[in-house]
């Protein structure tokens, strides 16, 4: 699987032009959301939360072009809950964005 680091900034370009603060407070704003669903799925009370957790993460990052970072929630989805090792992906994937 590729990993493009600049995916997300080629994503918010296309959709909003060259407006580079725009951009910046989009980013800003979908690193937030990631963060708000690995959160989520830490603090889920069953396994279906986690799931749903996960599974949003993985559309906001389809949404933004994070393949890396889409398969690893989708990972998570399908896995166990609380997994420590898909967590600590997860945290490396959004370290590199």
């Amino acid at each position: 699987m590729a990993y493009d680091p600049g995916a997300i900034d080629a994503t918010l370009a296309a959709a909003v032009g060259d407006e580079p603060a725009l951009i910046a407070e989009l980013r800003e704003a979908f690193l937030e959301s990631v963060q708000r669903c690995i959160e989520a799925m830490k603090s889920a009370d069953n396994p279906d939360g986690w799931a749903a957790a996960a599974l949003r993460l993985k559309g906001l990052s389809a949404s933004f072009g994070a393949i890396r970072l889409m398969a690893l929630a989708n990972e998570a989805a399908n896995g166990q809950a609380h997994d420590g090792a898909i967590l600590r992906r997860l945290h490396r994937a959004v370290d590199r964005l």
